[in-house]
């Protein structure tokens, strides 16, 4: 069975029956709502972070994958990862998508890749790496210490 696919009354193009419950347009407009910079576990760390007397520098495009915070007198830099879109192995990190698997494993498969890739890149060149999870957000105090031992331990 075919979906149409019908814009302003006009057909505009034909799909196999979807499980999507979304028009494509619709599914085009929550796509772009999804972000990539400022994302609320990105704000959670960089307000513990400012409160704990660490100044930090945001998205330094010149460096492998823009780190999200990015510490250059102590060459430390922080990613704050969305658990589903960088495959951690928590519950949302397990998660797979219902509709369009295909695309979507490729697609977060390539993440992990390019994640795997910006930190390697970072190593070389003599940066320490901190990867906090969307889920590690959650508490706090443990986030707090994990910040800290991060910042304040020499390598």
């Amino acid at each position: 069975m075919k979906t149409l696919v019908r814009i302003a009354g006009e057909i505009v193009s034909e799909h196999p029956a979807r499980t999507d419950n979304l028009t494509p347009e619709q599914r085009h407009r929550t796509m772009l709502s999804v972000r990539s910079k400022n994302t609320k576990p990105e704000l959670i760390v960089r307000r513990l972070t400012h409160r704990m007397g660490y100044r930090y520098r945001l998205h330094r495009r010149d460096l492998p994958g823009n780190p999200d915070l990015v510490f250059p007198s102590r060459h430390k830099v922080i990613f704050v990862h969305g658990c589903f879109w960088h495959g951690h192995d928590c519950r949302s990190g397990l998660k797979q998508p219902k509709t369009n698997k295909d695309y979507w494993l490729k697609k977060l498969q390539r993440n992990k890749t390019r994640d795997i890739n910006n930190q390697s890149q970072l190593k070389e060149h003599g940066w320490d790496v901190l990867i906090i999870w969307e889920c590690e957000t959650k508490d706090l105090d443990v986030l707090a210490d994990q910040i800290k031992h991060f910042l304040e331990v020499k390598t």
